[in-house]
């Protein structure tokens, strides 16, 4: 991957996977070919400055993805590689930011199971 100038990203069976943090850690500029995919950290981190976005159906023409990569300006391919997320919000950081917003809804969610229920009080009478 460090020799590469893009690394591609097809959509999985999972929202993430270690090929996009690869992919970042290695300077590669991630082609990422989805039309719903969802990205890890996305409110913290701008992925068009960095990364290249193709649908599913401009991905299953032929050449097409071939095409566009080779024809990338390489002004702009250094542009990007340029604008890789900063190592001051590292990954351990940005989990623990993201786990931080999380919190509250997992308070409320563990909260409302432990709530009285009316046939459970019916029954300790």
């Amino acid at each position: 991957m460090r020799s590469s100038k893009f690394c591609l990203h097809p959509a999985g069976d999972t929202p993430s996977s270690c090929r996009l943090f690869d992919a970042i850690v290695s300077h590669c500029v991630p082609v990422v070919v989805s039309d719903k995919i969802e990205l890890p950290y996305e409110d913290e981190i701008d992925y068009t400055k960095f990364s290249l976005f193709f649908s599913d159906t401009e991905a299953l023409q032929p050449g097409f993805l071939i095409n566009k990569l080779s024809e990338f300006p390489k002004e702009k391919w250094l542009e990007m590689w340029r604008n890789f997320p900063p190592a001051k919000g590292d990954a351990v950081d940005m989990l623990w930011r993201q786990l931080r917003r999380k919190l509250p809804g997992v308070q409320l969610a563990t909260h409302r199971r432990h709530r009285l229920r009316v046939p459970d009080w019916w029954r300790r009478r």
